[in-house]
């Protein structure tokens, strides 16, 4: 199949149809129950449940509070990508039959973690987003190997997808923090500090790893770098001021905030090269 074909692998069934009315009532529910668990209409917001663990002053790990407006954009692109595969023409997309189960069932359990949170359990909380991130990856690796499609539900899909699973994989980071700061397990012999930065670089190679994966489709591994990049800079930046000053935090979040931004590109672009040259 071409990359930027629509061909179709079959006509659509019953289960298809299924499927699409599924996802989008689905998401409706799980859009909707994260807005209100979140505090969006004047409940408890995150930052101020569990005790305030999770807030942007909690661990050196935390980002700054603006950094969650990222969810407003990857809220929308769930929609967009809700409304779109529910289209009567794309109840045959095989790409769409490939990850939308796992995108809806990705919706339910970050409302899901909202609701453990806002129940007070930290560790619940991280048992639930290390599920949230190996159903984004699973949806990552089917994106990446299965061809374009229709051209605009391809890109709702990968750029959705991308930033989502970007931006919860830098917030692993933050909830794993959180979670050892609340069970008091102390500094684990090296200190705040460098723990912080070991867990950066390794939020670093994550994100490397990530765009070499994804090299070939670039449409979905730039968000994951620009959403990760977002994350970290305001992790950075919540260290240069505020309760929880720590210069190290700050500079080595910086750079793994810089590695995240280039990685995809350059892997994109040394992909692209390798199949010009190749063709």
């Amino acid at each position: 199949m071409d990359a930027h074909s629509a061909t179709l692998a079959s006509p659509a069934t019953t289960r298809d149809r299924v499927r699409q009315v599924t996802v989008l009532l689905g998401a409706v529910v799980a859009i909707g129950g994260a807005a209100v668990g979140s505090g969006a209409f004047g409940g408890q917001p995150i930052a101020e449940a569990a005790g305030g663990a999770l807030s942007a002053t909690a661990t050196p790990l935390a980002p700054d509070n603006p950094a969650f407006s990222i969810w407003s954009l990857i809220y929308l692109g769930l929609g967009v990508f809700a409304v779109v595969q529910a289209l009567p023409s794309r109840g045959a997309d095989p790409r769409l039959r490939a990850v939308s189960w796992w995108v809806l069932g990705s919706m339910l359990l970050n409302a899901l973690w909202i609701a453990v949170v806002q129940a007070g359990s930290v560790g619940g909380s991280v048992a639930v987003i290390l599920t949230l991130v190996a159903v984004l990856a699973v949806v990552f690796v089917r994106l990446v190997r299965l061809a374009h499609t229709a051209v605009g539900a391809s890109w709702v899909t990968d750029v959705t997808v991308g930033l989502y699973l970007g931006w919860v994989s830098v917030a692993t980071l933050a909830n794993v923090a959180a979670f050892l700061s609340t069970a008091e397990v102390g500094s684990l012999g090296l200190g705040a500090t460098t723990w912080s930065v070991v867990v950066l670089a390794a939020g670093a190679v994550l994100s490397v790893a990530y765009a070499v994966f994804g090299a070939g489709r670039p449409s979905v591994a730039l968000p994951v770098g620009l959403a990760m990049a977002w994350g970290l800079g305001w992790i950075g930046l919540g260290r240069t001021r505020g309760a929880l000053v720590d210069e190290t935090v700050a500079v080595a979040a910086f750079v793994a905030a810089a590695v995240a931004l280039v990685a995809p590109v350059v892997m994109s672009v040394r992909s692209r090269r390798a199949r010009a040259t190749a063709g």
